[in-house]
């Protein structure tokens, strides 16, 4: 951890944030993973933070701070390390349910900091107080209070932090990367390196010759970062139960396979194609991203949902602690995403009241015959899921119906396409969860189990609870109650606000792919 140039080093504060020092510091001793974003770690003799899994030589621990955010340790002085890049740690994900005030400080932590990292422009904070219902003054009051530092400083914090990581991951010009962190401009973001960390943006960049070998390469690559445990093997096998051929394919058995697949992607007023390629490292907490070229302009956006895809910034031990007593065996357990809120939407409403197996087939054929061709290195990789407005068309409903398609499912379908397509209904982690639940139940053919399947794995609500569930209720042993639901909504109290992740574990409990959906309508 060098000095980047001989400025001024930081003071110790009288108070820094009220993580335990003594538990920190044997973190960073042992380089433990799994606190890698918990906190961060600023040595006084050097004025740098870091990451607790940064492998410079342990300083003595009189030299270090902990901080909670990047924002605090740069609020106290302190520049990010070049070693162990603190902008690639896993992000927070804050669950108070308790604290109001630090719920609401939180809440708006993490708007802010979606926004930057799919390189969309933030929201103000009159925008923001208004979407959390409180005065703008009461927002910045409480934020201040809570993380030490300001709306304004924590998100010029994330700016840095977002475009010194595209600056070193991607082929993408400096102007470029001023755009997707939310900058504007390449001269405020040179002037916000030259304030902040005394560098310009070209000294974050690799040589030369290697950011041109990856732009003319026929792939970007990129590596991201999780907490260990994780539980490799189920998430995979999740996925695998409902791939569909010709948009994803498979390379390799168990944990280590390949995941392969195509993906459209809005971009300004069209949209993108392309394909992705995911696989976990056997040694390090560590997923490797292979992405086509063309998808460098909206690669913030794309990384983004594939972290919440993968489920890359839970934190295992936080979960762990609600639900392991009753569903043991559950550390490091993962909630699915999707990478597409559209498409999983569609294969729910398909896999309504049938198996896993039979609502693969359904979602097989339309693919086929209504999905879009692709190009891909992969031959067997050739078609991408059908898109809102083809399944709008009133056309294909009879087509659909000739694939097996039931007339009910075939106008859940089209009512769902029109409703995204005219962007009345979003399905996506930004979308409020509240109004998007009920524009989903406001459609015809989608009940209580398909809004809260969907708003789980498409707006990663993580306290999803979808009582009606059969196999929700065999599995907690109350189907023969004589209000089974009822019985189940109130097992589920005990595992708020992870209630998502129980019902992954009591899915497991019965088999690898319990039944897709046993709604009734």
């Amino acid at each position: 951890m060098k000095r980047p140039h001989a400025t001024a080093l930081p003071t110790r504060p009288a108070t820094t944030s009220g993580l335990d020092a003594q538990r920190c510091y044997r973190a960073m001793a042992e380089r433990d993973a799994a606190w890698d974003g918990v906190f961060f770690t600023g040595v006084t003799t050097t004025g740098i933070y870091c990451r607790p899994v940064c492998r410079v030589k342990l300083p003595r621990q009189t030299h270090c701070l902990f901080f909670e955010t990047p924002a605090q340790a740069e609020g106290h002085g302190f520049r990010p390390c070049l070693r162990c890049r603190p902008e690639l740690a896993p992000a927070r994900r804050f669950w108070s349910t308790t604290d109001a005030e630090a719920v609401l400080a939180e809440h708006a932590a993490r708007k802010l900091q979606t926004a930057i990292q799919r390189g969309d422009k933030p929201p103000t904070m009159t925008a923001l107080a208004a979407q959390l219902g409180v005065s703008d003054r009461h927002l910045r009051r409480m934020f201040l209070r809570h993380w030490q530092v300001s709306p304004l400083q924590y998100l010029q914090t994330q700016r840095l932090l977002h475009a010194k990581q595209w600056l070193h991951d991607s082929p993408m010009s400096v102007a470029q990367v001023a755009q997707v962190s939310g900058f504007g401009s390449t001269r405020r973001m040179y002037a916000a390196f030259a304030q902040h960390y005394q560098l310009s943006p070209g000294q974050l960049r690799p040589p030369r010759t290697q950011r041109q070998n990856a732009a003319s390469s026929t792939a970007l690559a990129l590596v991201l970062h999780y907490r260990p445990p994780c539980q490799i093997g189920a998430l995979w096998q999740f996925f695998k139960d409902r791939s569909l051929p010709g948009m994803e394919s498979w390379h390799g058995e168990g944990p280590r396979a390949v995941l392969r697949r195509t993906v459209r992607w809005p971009h300004q007023q069209g949209v993108i194609g392309g394909w992705l390629e995911v696989q976990w490292d056997s040694e390090r907490p560590w997923v490797h991203l292979r992405t086509s070229p063309q998808l460098l302009p909206v690669l913030p956006d794309l990384v983004a949902q594939v972290r919440d895809w993968l489920d890359l910034d839970a934190e295992p031990a936080a979960i762990a602690q609600v639900i392991e007593l009753d569903f043991p065996h559950t550390l490091g357990l993962r909630l699915p995403g999707g990478l597409d809120g559209f498409e999983l939407a569609v294969r729910a409403i398909l896999g309504q009241q049938i198996t896993v197996k039979a609502a693969r087939t359904l979602g097989q054929r339309l693919v086929n015959a209504l999905g879009e061709p692709c190009e891909t290195p992969w031959p067997e990789l050739n078609r991408t899921f059908p898109s809102a407005a083809t399944l709008a068309l009133e056309e294909n409903a009879a087509l659909m119906g000739s694939l097996g398609v039931v007339r009910q499912r075939q106008k859940a379908i089209q009512a769902l396409a029109r409703a995204v397509e005219s962007g009345a209904l979003q399905l996506h982690a930004q979308a409020p969860l509240e109004p998007t639940l009920q524009a989903l139940l406001a459609l015809p053919g989608i009940g209580p189990w398909t809004a809260h399947y969907v708003a789980m794995r498409a707006l990663r609500w993580v306290n999803a609870w979808p009582v009606q569930d059969v196999a929700l209720q065999t599995a907690l042993g109350v189907r023969q109650h004589p209000a089974p639901a009822q019985a189940a909504a109130q097992l589920g109290l005990a595992w708020q606000p992870f209630r998502s992740y129980a019902l992954i574990a009591a899915w497991q409990r019965l088999s690898p792919t319990p039944e897709a959906s046993d709604e009734n309508h």
